[in-house]
Order: structure tokens, then C-alpha cells, then sequence
């Protein structure tokens, strides 16, 4: 029976040895690393640290950083600021915007914000002098635990420490106002850079107009616009399209039309961009009227911008959930000609769509047609079909999908639990010879059968009596 030889398959993916690896850049390595910093930090406590640390003479990195925060969790979370700033000073490492998050979540402080009042003051009251970058990773903190009160407290206490807040600090204390919708403090910010002799830059005014749309207030967003170029700010594309998004989301659709209007008129650095037309689109669609957008998508061309897959994509979907696959395919086969967009991209996002509007039949022909005619689906595409037809009980015939999709090697994978799921289905369905040939693959692939789904295998599997197999499907499904 073609079951029994999976038994054989499987013991072959159990009895390889891990490969050996070299210790020199293993987690242990840094692991000793963190050790040495956090031991120099319990003997010293926070008084003071700064001046000794640099005595530690390992190497500093982003894993050795996060295993200090660790040791230092949840008890002494001041002493592991106080370090995760003073690495962030030093000339060989650099903190990533991932890191301030994982410094925020490590050490609690969006539950604890006064952690970083605490700090600052710590540093008054030991001596220390602090330079603009010290407050520069305290505010880049504050920016990752979304803490704007507390963010404004650091920003007014660098006088008290001789320092002048810069444009590059107002822009992070107001960036952290306007994404809590608070835009009366983020105004009187940026009014009062003017006097300390700061000008707005181009990162204040995206910051602000976002806000502005946010709240609602779009004549003020648009007022700013105009007043940019006072500021020594010339408006682009990337302010035009901030506007433009913000209008769009407030439903203002004739307003957004204008504004396209006068960004395609302007042209040079404020002419639309493939995302500014893709967001005019997308609104237009979301509000039902896709024979507008599909009047954007024409506009847009003659510009002289091409779509991308994103563009597609959104009418593709819209144009399906209205029953309007025909008119899917014309788009298609308009904009391939344009050679903007690939027809393998644009079928597999019309595939997802198919499936997703329960048109499963046309979803499956489209794909044996792709496959039929060398047309590559990626991967989405793949598992979103054969994971429908599962569903539906014709686990057969996603198998056989699967198989012919690998035989012209065009995609890499399929969602790695779908090889699970088809196993489990033909077990259930007695197609014995087919589950042998999965088991092939999967261990060629190096895909492990997952644990969710042991029971269910295992049961279908006792009824062919190969305890053998049943072994090797338990060691591999743990």
C-alpha cells in the first residue's frame, strides 16, 4: 500500500543531525556581551554610569542592547534606560526604529512614563552632562511609546540643561500631537519655533496637514499649504499627496478632483505620482463609484503616469464585488498593453478577488488557463484557490493544482499549513497514493506537519495499521 512508504519518508526527515554552528557570532557571544554591561550596571548602580561604561570593552549591538533591557525587566527599568541611552550616544552602534519600540515595550514604558521623567531628572541631579543627542534618543522614545505629554515635558527642559531644542526635536513633539488629534498644542508648537529663530520644514508641514485632514479640518490643511512656501518650504508631491489623501478620507471628492487638477497643472515636484492617483482611485471605489475611478485610471494615463499592481488590485476588487468581471478583464488587458503591469500579477489579484466574491468556478478557470498558457500566479494566488477548494471538499482537485503548479516550478511555496491540510484531506478521502506522493514533497521541501492537525492524520492513518508511519508522523507533528 502506497501509505506504508511514508513511513520511510518520514524517518529519513528525523534522523539528520542539526548542523554544527560557529560560537563566534552565536546568541551566546552576545549574551556574554549583555552579562558584562549588566553586571557593570548593578555594581554601579545609576549614579553616575555614564562616565564608567565605556570601560566595558565588548561588543555592542542591537541583540546585546535588547538582552540588557531583558535582565533588566520589570524591576529596574530607569537603570535600562539609562544604558539603552547612553548606547544610543556611542559611535559604533546605532538605535533602530525598531529598537526605541522594543525599548518602549521592555521596559513599560507606555505604562510607566514617568520612567522617563525620572531619568532626566536623574541626570540633573547626578551632574551629568547631557549633549542634544541624549535628548534626541529620549525624544525618539517618547515618539515610540506614543508619549506626547511627556514628550513635551523633555522638549522644555532642555533649557534647563543650556540647550536649544532644534527643528529636528519641535518636529517629533509635534508629529506625537498631531497623531493624538490634539492640533491646538501642535499650532502653538509650531508657532513658537518661529520665535527661537527655527523655521517649519518640509517634515513639520506633512505633519501638520495630516492632522489638519485628520480632524477634519481641511480648510486649514489647505491654508498651510499656501503658506509653505513663506516658511521657505516649496510644496511637492509628497505635501500635495498628503493633502489629497487626507480630502479623500474625508469625503470631500470634488475637492480632491481640484486639487488633482492643480497638481496636474503645476507639474515639476508637485506633479501626481502613482500613489497620489492610486489614492484617488481607491476613495472612489471604496465609495461605490468605480466607473469614476476607472475615469481616474484613463486621466492617469494620459498623464503619462502607469498604474501599478496596488492600482489594479483596488478596481479589480471593486469591479468583481459588483458583478463586473467582463468589464475586470478589458482593464486587464488595457493596462498589460501599457507593459506597466505584469498578466500574471493581474490575474492572481483577479483570482483572490474571484474567490473572495464566490465565484469559484471562474476563479478555477482562470487559474488552469494561466497554468495552460505559462502565465505565472504568485503565491497568494495559489494558496488562496487551493485552500477554497479544500473548503468546499475537493481536496482531490487542490491536490492536483498543487502538483501541477510544482511541476512548472513556478512559485517557491504554497502557504507551508496547506501542505497539512491536504494531507489531512486525503487521508480522510482514502486517495492513498496521492498522500505518498504529498509525504514526498514535504520532505523535500523540509515542511513539517503541523501539530494541529496529528490527531486527525494519525487517526486516518491507524485504519491502514502502519504503526510505523503513525511514529514517525508523531515525532515530526510535536
Amino acid at each position: 500500500m502506497a501509505l506504508s512508504s511514508i513511513s520511510k519518508l518520514f524517518s529519513l526527515s528525523i534522523s539528520h543531525k542539526p548542523p554544527k554552528f560557529s560560537t563566534l557570532n552565536s546568541p551566546t557571544a552576545t549574551a556574554s556581551s549583555a552579562e558584562q554591561f549588566y553586571t557593570h550596571l548593578q555594581r554601579n548602580g545609576t549614579s553616575n554610569i555614564e562616565k564608567t561604561l565605556s570601560t566595558v570593552n565588548v561588543p555592542l549591538d542591537s541583540k546585546c542592547v535588547t538582552d540588557v533591557l531583558h535582565r533588566c525587566q520589570p524591576n529596574q527599568s530607569q537603570m535600562g534606560l539609562r544604558f539603552f541611552i547612553w548606547a544610543g550616544l556611542q559611535s559604533n552602534y546605532r538605535h533602530s526604529s525598531f529598537m526605541y519600540s522594543k525599548a518602549c515595550e521592555l521596559l513599560h514604558i507606555n505604562r510607566n512614563p514617568g520612567v522617563v521623567v525620572n531619568v532626566v531628572e536623574g541626570y540633573r541631579v547626578d551632574g551629568v552632562v547631557v549633549s542634544h543627542k541624549v535628548f534626541k534618543v529620549v525624544l525618539n522614545l517618547c515618539r515610540g511609546g506614543r508619549l506626547a505629554n511627556e514628550a513635551l515635558w523633555v522638549l522644555r527642559k532642555m533649557k534647563e540643561f543650556g540647550l536649544q531644542a532644534d527643528t529636528t526635536a519641535y518636529n517629533v513633539v509635534i508629529r506625537l500631537f498631531c497623531e493624538k488629534g490634539d492640533m491646538y498644542m501642535a499650532e502653538e508648537l509650531m508657532n513658537e519655533m518661529g520665535f527661537s529663530d527655527l523655521y517649519p520644514d518640509m517634515i513639520t508641514h506633512v505633519a501638520m496637514i495630516k492632522g489638519f485632514c485628520n480632524v477634519g479640518r481641511l480648510e486649514d490643511a489647505c491654508g498651510l499649504v499656501k503658506l509653505m512656501r513663506g516658511h521657505g518650504c516649496v510644496p511637492n508631491a509628497v505635501v500635495y499627496s498628503t493633502l489629497l489623501d487626507g480630502v479623500c478620507r474625508c469625503g470631500s471628492m470634488e475637492r480632491a478632483l481640484e486639487l488633482l487638477g492643480e497638481m496636474e497643472k503645476e507639474g515639476g515636484d508637485c506633479s501626481p505620482n502613482v500613489v497620489t492617483y492610486t489614492s484617488v482611485i481607491q476613495s472612489f471605489c471604496e465609495k461605490g463609484q468605480t466607473m469614476e475611478a476607472l475615469e481616474i485610471l484613463d486621466r492617469m494615463e494620459a498623464f503619462g503616469c502607469a498604474p501599478n499592481r496596488v492600482t489594479l488590485s483596488c478596481l479589480i476588487n471593486h469591479l468583481c464585488m459588483e458583478g463586473c468581471v467582463e468589464k475586470a478583464y478589458k482593464v486587464i488587458d488595457k493596462v498589460v498593453a501599457g507593459g506597466s503591469v505584469s498578466y500574471g500579477d493581474c490575474y492572481s489579484s483577479l483570482i483572490v478577488s474571484l474567490v473572495k466574491f464566490q465565484k469559484l468556478e471562474e476563479a478555477e478557470k482562470l487559474f488552469r488557463k494561466m497554468l495552460a498558457g505559462g502565465v505565472k500566479p504568485d503565491s497568494l494566488a495559489c494558496s488562496i484557490l487551493i485552500r477554497k477548494l479544500c473548503l468546499e471538499g475537493r481536496v482531490l482537485d487542490g491536490f492536483c493544482l498543487s502538483d501541477e503548479i510544482e511541476k512548472f516550478e513556478f512559485i517557491t511555496s504554497i502557504d507551508s499549513d496547506l501542505y497539512s491540510i491536504l494531507l489531512v484531506g486525503l487521508c480522510q478521502q482514502s486517495h492513498s497514493m496521492e498522500a505518498a506522493k504529498l509525504a514526498r514533497l514535504m520532505l523535500k521541501k523540509g515542511i513539517r506537519l503541523k501539530a494541529s492537525y496529528f490527531d486527525s492524520i494519525v487517526g486516518h492513518l491507524k485504519k491502514f495499521e502502519d504503526k510505523e508511519l503513525v511514529k514517525h508522523l508523531s515525532k515530526i507533528g510535536k
